[in-house]
């Protein structure tokens, strides 16, 4: 007979090290009638958990691919919340667009882990399907002018595509153009720490 393999809960020390910081920006930066977030590739489940327990007033939906929802459902599990729900699977370019009335979309170090045709993809369902006002929130590293901003990140972007060629630090006026595109123009752009940045736009 065989036995399913036992999943091991997923930890991811970036994740630990930077929800605090991003809690902040999250807080600052949602409205008093934002009610649900999409989060786009939940990765292990840790950011979802934390920002659901210290955001009681949200509603905040998991996604990811099919592999990852075992990881981020013993997150859920343990953490017992009835404001963080279990992962949808959304994968770009194969599944449609999660049918969820999202007043945020969040998405931490994604868009340099997926090939740019993805990323492109991604930022063209969010045009199409997006309402007025939703806020788009991308954290992660990006070149300006196809500079690194830190020796550190271009070392990263090398480790990157030495894993697979088609992934790579974005260029952040790539990104702002293709936003551009889908009427979802640049609201702000935080410096946060280990050179990571947060971009914010907003549906119009």
């Amino acid at each position: 007979m065989n036995h399913p393999e036992k999943v091991e809960k997923p930890f991811s020390p970036s994740c630990e090290r930077n929800q605090s910081v991003l809690l902040e920006v999250l807080k600052q930066h949602l409205r008093t009638d934002d009610k649900q977030v999409l989060e786009i590739g939940s990765g292990t489940g840790q950011h979802a958990v934390f920002f659901a327990e210290n955001l009681p007033a949200l509603l905040w939906q998991t996604s990811d691919i099919k592999a990852n929802h075992a990881g981020i459902q013993l997150w859920l599990d343990e953490a017992n919340l009835n404001n963080v729900q279990s992962p949808i699977e959304y994968e770009i370019g194969k599944d449609q667009w999660p049918d969820i009335k999202a007043d945020l979309i969040f998405s931490a170090n994604t868009l340099h882990i997926i090939p740019f045709e993805w990323v492109k993809l991604l930022i063209q369902s969010m045009g199409q399907n997006l309402r007025k006002g939703a806020l788009v929130m991308f954290y992660g590293p990006f070149k300006y002018q196809g500079e690194f901003t830190s020796a550190s990140n271009a070392d990263f972007d090398l480790w990157l595509k030495d894993i697979d060629p088609l992934r790579g630090v974005r260029d952040f006026e790539t990104i702002v153009a293709l936003m551009d595109e889908q009427r979802l123009p640049l609201r702000q752009d935080i410096n946060m720490p280990a050179n990571n940045q947060m971009l914010i736009f907003e549906r119009l």
